[in-house]
Order: C-alpha cells, then structure tokens, then sequence
C-alpha cells in the first residue's frame, strides 16, 4: 500500500472544504468537474429508469443495449471501425478501465510508458502493480505533446503497456494526428506493446481541432484500449459512467476485472447513459463553446500576473500555466494561494515531477469566478513576490 498514490485534487478539497467550515470564500479552480447540470433529458432517462424498475444487477459487462449504444458512437465519433457490442465494457466512472488495463499488464519486471505531467492515477497505478513506471516528458515547448522518437526510443523488450492521453489531463495539449501516425507506424515494428489511449476530453476541443482516437488505426486494433466516458462530455462526474473499448483478446480478462472488483455499473444509471449518447448533442457544443470563452479568459488573465505565464490549451478545460518566473516551488505556491489568497489551484508536481514549475488552473468556473480568481492571485503575487 506504500506504493499507493493518491489524487491531490480530492485532498485539495477537503482543505478547501476546511477553510470555507471557517468563513472564508474560496474560489474554486483545482477540480476538473463542469459545473454544469447534467442535461435535462439525461436526467430525466435516469428517472423514468428507476420508475420502469431498474433496480438490480446488470451484465458485468453492461446493458446490451447500452453497449451497442457505445459502439454506435466510437464509429461515429472516434471514426473507429467493427467496434461490436462485445468489445464494450461499462464501468464507473473512468479509473476502472485504466486500472484495469494496468493490472492486466503491470507486474515486477514489466515496464509501462505514460505521460508527465499526467494524470497521477498512471504512476500510481502502475508502481502498485509492480511494474517500472516510465515517464515519457510533455515539455512545453512541444505544445505539451510527447516527442515521438523519444517515446519510441524508450521501448524495450520489457515494455507491456504505452499510455496516451489526448486532449489531455493537466496540460490541455492535443496529440496532432501527424504525431499519432508516426508513433502508430513506429508501434508496428513493436507488436509486444498495448496502447492505452485515454480520451475522456475528446468533445472538448478548440480552435477547430479534430480529435484523433487510437481506435481509428486498424493495424494495432488489436492491442489498443480506448477510455472514455459521460464524466466531462455530459457534465455527468457524480453519475461514475465511463466505458472502455477493448480488443478481443483482452476483454474476457478485463470483464473478470470487473467482476471481482464492481460487480457491474448502476443500472439505471447506464440508461441516462444511452440517453447522452443517442439523445440531443447540443448541450454539448453549449457547454465547449462556454469552456472556449472562459479558456481564453483564464489564459489572458495568467499572463496578466508577474512572475506567470500560461499557453493557450488546445482542448479540455485547463489552463497548465508556468510559474517558474515567481521563484516559488508548485507545492508552496499552491499552499500560498489557497490560504492566504482564498484561491484553490492544483501544483504540477500532482502530476508527475516533470509538473515542477506549473499549476494547473481549472476553467470549469464561470467566467465570473475566473475574474475574480485571477485578481486575488495577482494581488497576491504583485504583494508578495519579487519578480
């Protein structure tokens, strides 16, 4: 359990929790949760589910019809192509098929490639099941996306497992397709290597960027694990729905997974579910041009303060600024800003080591409490900090 990490963001919230016990107004930039409401229409197949009886266990693997829902949608929305049913595992939330797809290749002497700064379930997940977590850098100055022949370089006969992440969790960088295609042709001549690929932002993207999925390559289909979910699409977090789409070789193991852990996914729940995916799109499109207007906000204030500066991201919904300039460790400056500035923000170093020198601002706030979020921190920063 000593190899066991945590997420910060949860442990920032019970501090933030602490301080508002107290009295004191926190504005919120350290969760990655839309603060919208679920969609209506969700909401309501989630209701008429539970009036219409779904109260007991589903398939591990989930709803039938739900799963063919999933399927529908990753050849429409990833461009991949044959998903079946089959291949289709419901869970809560989106950790599952993550840890899932760690523990069915993680072991002593195995290797597993995954992005830092990256979310810190990889690393955590990874060590705990006795592989060797290698880091593979996202620098800014590559727009936060991984070299490829440095990736590709990094591949040994111990390698088992690659993981992506695009757009991505805290950077907000986006693989660019050309990338993508030249680490699946390197991938190729490497057939001992899985790719997991988490793509939970995917709808979230700006600038008219397109999405590139792992699943719309056919020569490693049958090594690649797409994560994906209703989390950050549909405003749906404290729904815990996600789904993974698995190769045929590796979804029995992954549904055992399941079974031992789970059990299966809330029934009534994955009803909502197929309603998000078959129902109405506009909410989406709502709330990504919503996150478009407060991501170019937040960025604009960021590099308003001294000492800061911030790149504009591609996709999700946060801002990984660089505060190197203020001469202040990522920990400490986090620790500053929440108790002295009443500002909640998340160090890099959450992510991984190569974080050092960044925090990561959430824009899932209104534009409202961005404002008000970016004038406590530059108050803060031009009282106190020489620069």
């Amino acid at each position: 359990m000593h190899t066991l990490g945590t997420e910060t963001a949860f442990e920032v919230v019970n501090k933030v929790k602490a301080l508002e016990a107290q009295g004191k107004h926190i504005v919120h930039l350290h969760i990655g949760a839309p603060d919208f409401r679920t969609p209506e229409n969700v909401v309501e197949a989630g209701r008429k589910a539970l009036a219409d009886g779904f109260h007991g266990y589903t398939p591990a693997k989930g709803l039938l019809p739900v799963r063919e829902s999933v399927a529908r949608y990753c050849m429409r929305f990833h461009k991949a192509k044959n998903v079946s049913p089959e291949d289709v595992l419901i869970v809560p939330g989106g950790k599952p098929t993550m840890f899932f797809a760690i523990m069915l290749f993680g072991e002593p002497g195995a290797e597993i490639l995954y992005p830092n700064p990256g979310f810190p379930i990889y690393e955590s997940a990874i060590k705990f099941s006795g592989a060797t977590a290698v880091p593979i850098p996202l620098l800014e100055e590559k727009g936060f996306a991984f070299d490829v022949d440095d990736t590709l370089a990094k591949i040994t006969p111990k390698t088992r497992l690659l993981i992506l992440n695009t757009p991505a969790n805290p950077t907000g960088g986006v693989v660019p397709k050309k990338d993508m295609d030249r680490l699946v042709a390197g991938l190729e001549k490497h057939p001992h290597v899985a790719v997991m690929c988490d793509e939970i932002y995917s709808r979230l993207l700006y600038d008219g960027g397109e999405h590139t999925s792992i699943l719309s390559y056919e020569s490693i289909r049958d090594r690649a694990i797409l994560l994906d979910g209703w989390s950050k699409t549909y405003a749906m977090t404290g729904w815990r729905l996600g789904f993974g789409v698995w190769p045929k070789s590796l979804v029995a193991q992954a549904e055992r997974l399941q079974i031992n852990t789970v059990s299966c996914t809330n029934a009534a729940a994955q009803m909502a579910a197929m309603e998000a995916l078959e129902g109405p799109q506009e909410a989406v499109e709502r709330m990504r041009s919503a996150f478009d207007g407060r991501r170019k906000l937040i960025v604009k204030e960021l590099n308003s303060i001294p000492g800061f500066r911030c790149a504009l991201p591609k996709g999700a919904f946060y801002a990984f600024a660089n505060v190197k300039g203020t001469g202040i460790p990522s920990r400490e400056l986090e620790t500053l800003l929440l108790n002295e500035a009443g500002v909640s923000c998340l160090s890099g170093t959450s992510f991984g080591a190569f974080g050092e020198g960044y925090l990561r601002f959430s824009y899932a706030n209104s534009e409202a409490n961005i404002q008000e979020g970016m004038r406590r921190v530059r108050a803060f920063v031009s009282a106190k900090v020489r620069v």
